[in-house]
């Protein structure tokens, strides 16, 4: 990148650069999930109650393979384009992706801590009084799963809830390994190369949140008022944030996959007691309240460490909004810069959408 570059061209290069690879990165998930798509259903009967879970698993292996093999690509494809950047290291973005996968004996306790307290002080609160002061939440979540569709893939909502337990288990397994390695494994921490710091969380944390007001599309779904696909999208952008400011501050992917799956897997218990005629009052009193206390115990146990992290993340939060001084933004740079990031989070969903969602 030249010197004299302006600053709304440096911002506009690298998101370009950015959503290039990202385009990379979709055609390899693309080619991946066409090959799932056409070969299980001629391997397993659709109607068998283990191809959903099947479905999911390895649907969750798929980035995990064409991330890394992609970004190899990429490599040779965008590397004339990287040195216009202002990278100051791009040393194996594949190893650096999977390194996020990384789990010592030194440092499990410590992730298996981050993702608990991930679990007990942000998803269960979130979703406790959301269905607490919007019961109607899991009217809307259960219809736009559409689990009753012909085509759905989330037709175990309407089975036992033995198979229900076992499927659920597996699906949320494999569908927090595959968002989380998309979403903050990825789109958050290759973007970290490109953008600044804080633009590599809120851009793919507005992706994360369309992804979930989209249902509003799904067919069911249009008769509901859209202040549910919109709460939905507020909470998952919020959750995105605080997800991608851990991956990006720790390196390590597990806490955000550990905390994703037990709270899918509790939520989706809501959801199948909803359909099975059982009011959010039966989780509430036998699920989540029991689940907030121990919230509460483990914030008084670890309030310097979660003291010390609301402050770095404060702290990090607020320079989004300020100047970025490496490519001396003015003031008038910075607002152009959030609209840029809301932007191309909208383009990368949209193309999502259509490619891989």
């Amino acid at each position: 990148m030249g010197r004299n570059e302006s600053p709304l061209k440096t911002i506009l290069r690298q998101r370009v650069y950015y959503l290039l690879e990202v385009l990379i990165i979709f055609l390899g998930i693309f080619i991946f999930m066409f090959i799932l798509t056409f070969l299980l259903p001629s391997l397993i009967d659709v109607n068998s109650v283990i191809y959903e879970p099947l479905y999911y698993l390895l649907r969750a292996v798929i980035p995990i393979i064409a991330i890394p093999l992609f970004l190899y690509l990429s490599t040779f494809i965008m590397e004339k384009q990287r040195k216009k950047l202002i990278l100051k290291e791009d040393i194996s973005p594949s190893r650096n992706f999977l390194s996020l996968f990384n789990i010592t004996k030194k440092n499990f306790k410590f992730q298996l801590l981050y993702g608990v307290l991930l679990l007990f002080l942000i998803f269960i609160p979130l979703d406790f009084f959301t269905y607490f002061f919007s019961p109607e939440m899991l009217s809307f979540m259960s219809e736009a799963l559409n689990p009753a569709g012909e085509f759905s893939l989330n037709s175990y909502f309407m089975e036992s809830y033995f198979v229900f337990l076992l499927s659920v288990i597996i699906i949320q397994i494999s569908v927090a390994i595959y968002e989380e390695s998309l979403v903050r494994g990825f789109f958050t921490n290759r973007g970290r190369d490109y953008v600044n710091r804080m633009s590599a969380v809120i851009l793919p944390s507005f992706f994360f949140g369309l992804g979930h007001f989209g249902y509003i599309f799904t067919r069911p779904s249009p008769g509901f008022p859209i202040i549910f696909p919109i709460i939905w999208f507020l909470q998952t952008f919020f959750v995105g944030i605080i997800l991608a400011m851990v991956v990006l501050r720790k390196h390590w992917i597990f806490p955000a996959i550990f905390a994703h799956t037990l709270n899918n897997v509790i939520s989706a218990h809501a959801i199948w007691n909803y359909i099975n005629g059982k009011e959010f009052s039966f989780m509430s009193m036998y699920v989540y309240l029991p689940l907030l206390i121990i919230g509460i115990l483990l914030f008084v146990w670890q309030f310097s460490r979660i003291k010390e992290s609301l402050l770095v993340g404060f702290k990090e939060f607020k320079t989004y909004f300020a100047r970025d001084k490496n490519i001396e933004e003015t003031s008038l740079d910075t607002i152009i810069r959030i609209i840029m990031d809301l932007l191309f989070g909208l383009i990368i969903f949209l193309i999502g959408a259509i490619i891989i969602l």
